[in-house]
């Protein structure tokens, strides 16, 4: 019998990892919009520091000296912040020296819980295609979940989990389950724009925030870094 290098299972949270809990790497996926910020952040030399929740964020930040608060919550800009959760917005910036706090409805959410899970990386379309190959042979299971938007697994997360978890599986990895053979059967042979059906490219489309799906749709497999959670801070690794 031939033995496989691991498994790979790709899921959406919506609030729990239970089931990942020991023995998995993750990988946190929302594309649209915190693991492209913060990929992007730390990609130009900013630190960078997920928080779960907007009281999380404000206590972070007065740890640290001139932060940068950036995110959103339900689509809203929390009082006070300097920035909505923006990666075309956050590039423009010069000012790289100052930390980011970054807090968003749900892809943050993810990354606060992922990290009792164990190792966690982060992934979007800049880098979806140089991760797996620096996972691949490191870890036996490993779990690529998308971050739910107000419930849904939305599409341009599929599509970036996907191209994670099919390479690992041309690595030798299984998938776990048949919703990941079927999401990797799905967007194997999709075009690279198949995404923008999503509800969360309605929203910036109905928010004037075209600048951010420029910036998503420009900057595709542009970054060969992996990027990893540590300590509470995203990090090359």
């Amino acid at each position: 019998m031939t033995r496989t290098a691991g498994t790979v299972v790709i899921d959406c949270f919506r609030g729990s990892l239970d089931r990942y809990t020991r023995g998995y790497a993750i990988v946190a996926v929302d594309v649209i919009r915190a693991t492209t910020t913060a990929i992007t952040a730390a990609a130009l030399g900013r630190r960078c520091f997920p928080a779960p929740t907007v009281a999380a964020a404000r206590q972070r930040a007065a740890q640290l000296e001139r932060a940068l608060l950036v995110g959103e919550v339900g689509g809203d800009k929390p009082a006070g912040f300097d920035m909505t959760n923006s990666p075309a917005a956050l590039a423009r910036r010069t000012d790289v020296e100052r930390p980011m706090v970054l807090v968003s409805s749900s892809g943050t959410v993810l990354l606060h819980h992922a990290q009792a899970c164990g190792p966690v990386y982060l992934a979007c379309f800049r880098n979806a295609r140089s991760l797996a190959p620096r996972l691949a042979g490191r870890f036996a299971r490993i779990a690529v979940l998308g971050a739910a938007s107000r419930g849904e697994f939305r599409e341009e997360d599929q599509m970036c989990c996907a191209q994670i978890a099919a390479q690992l599986v041309e690595t030798g990895y299984e998938p776990e389950d048949g919703a990941t053979h079927d999401l990797i059967r799905r967007w194997s042979d999709a075009p690279p724009d198949a995404w923008l059906e999503s509800n969360s490219v309605a929203y910036l489309r109905r928010c004037g925030e075209l600048s951010d799906l420029a910036f998503i749709r420009q900057h595709r497999h542009d970054l060969p870094t992996a990027f990893r959670l540590q300590s509470g801070e995203v990090v090359a690794a």
